[in-house]
């Protein structure tokens, strides 16, 4: 019997053994396959050959580091209850002080006052606009439209280009950002109003349309602010979500995960296939200066659009939120969060400031 249990406990181990290696064989072979994907991609970042192979090596080298992550998500997700399914959002090494709902009322509260003139200039440009809203199809001026984080109506002026202002909808948290949309005239007719993102005052199987832009990177669970999306738009809806990406050169990556959320498109792609969109599709935007330089990471690096397969709720269930903005708070926590959150953010105020000058030195078509 002693004999039987020792060979059956070493044919366990063999298989052990044998399924691991062909996990890792599988995962090397997905790896490849995305980077054979993303290869032209990078082709069209730039016409020197240097760029082309610096930037396919980083996407290889990302790849694989997307591959451990994604291993390491799962993992975790096991470990997790399953009856709530709720985001990991915020892991230990990647503090992300402003993504928090009280800091970053406090923090529009005072970036309201500049932020049209100062950070989208160097952000988020009417012509990255109009190439980001592109994907969301707003071709029907009857169209219902939420537009969610819509803050001071930048994005929303470009969605009214088309779209019948009286049919859209404006929902920020901050009462100080959405003073700034009242006073657009285009926006004159819009219904502007207060809300959360992770919970949307509008009846399921609502809208046609749903918007959000520079929003996402709040969001303490990111995963239920896409759950909503998909709750409230009607079937065959569609939803187009702007936001950053992810940094790979390693002080941009420092101070990105200190100040707020920069996804990677993974996540993106991840978190609305979770939802229950279909067709998810990702188009890379970004200023005109960076020529297509993403190491830095994008505050508004991505449009990403899904379209609502059916009516009803999302077929993901998620347990109670992250974050209550009316609970207890510790203002000691609080105030040392936002100071230092909002010293992280100032270096994204200097790095398209970087870009420019290095777009104004650098020869055309060679790389910055």
């Amino acid at each position: 019997m002693a004999s039987m249990a020792a060979t059956s406990r070493v044919a366990a181990a063999a298989a052990a053994t044998s399924s691991l290696q062909w996990q890792m064989k599988a995962s090397t072979a997905t790896d490849s396959k995305s980077r054979m994907v993303l290869a032209p991609v990078a082709k069209g970042l730039g016409s020197s050959s240097s760029l082309h192979r610096g930037f396919s090596a980083g996407l290889c080298f990302e790849g694989r580091q997307r591959h451990w992550a994604g291993v390491q998500r799962r993992t975790v997700a096991v470990r997790a209850s399953g009856s709530s399914n709720q985001s990991l959002s915020r892991p230990a090494d990647k503090p992300r002080f402003i993504q928090h709902k009280q800091e970053a009322f406090w923090f529009y509260r005072f970036l309201s006052i500049v932020y049209d003139h100062v950070i989208n200039p160097g952000h988020w440009t009417e012509d990255m606009r109009e190439d980001a809203l592109e994907p969301a199809d707003l071709n029907d001026p009857n169209l219902v439209v939420v537009d969610v984080g819509g803050g001071t109506g930048f994005t929303t002026l470009g969605v009214v280009k088309t779209v019948d202002a009286k049919n859209v909808t404006i929902l920020d948290q901050s009462p100080h950002q959405l003073a700034k949309a009242k006073e657009k005239e285009p926006l004159k007719d819009c219904k502007i109003i207060e809300g959360d993102a992770e919970d949307l005052p509008f009846e399921t199987d609502y809208a046609d349309r749903y918007v959000s832009a520079g929003s996402i990177e709040y969001w303490p669970d990111p995963q239920r602010g896409i759950t909503e999306a998909y709750r409230v738009l009607k079937k065959g809806g569609k939803a187009c979500l702007i936001g950053p990406v992810h940094p790979t050169f390693w002080l941009s990556r420092f101070f990105a995960d200190v100040w707020m959320l920069f996804p990677t498109e993974d996540e993106y792609m991840e978190w609305f296939t979770k939802a229950g969109f279909t067709d998810v599709k990702i188009k890379r935007i970004g200023p005109s200066w960076y020529r297509g330089v993403r190491r830095h990471g994008l505050i508004m690096g991505c449009s990403v659009t899904g379209i609502k397969p059916e009516s009803g709720e999302s077929p993901l269930k998620l347990g109670p939120k992250a974050e209550d903005v009316k609970g207890p708070w510790n203002p000691f926590s609080f105030v040392y969060r936002f100071l230092v959150g909002v010293i992280a953010s100032l270096y994204y105020v200097l790095v398209p400031i970087y870009m420019w000058l290095k777009d104004q030195i650098v020869p055309k078509g060679q790389p910055i």
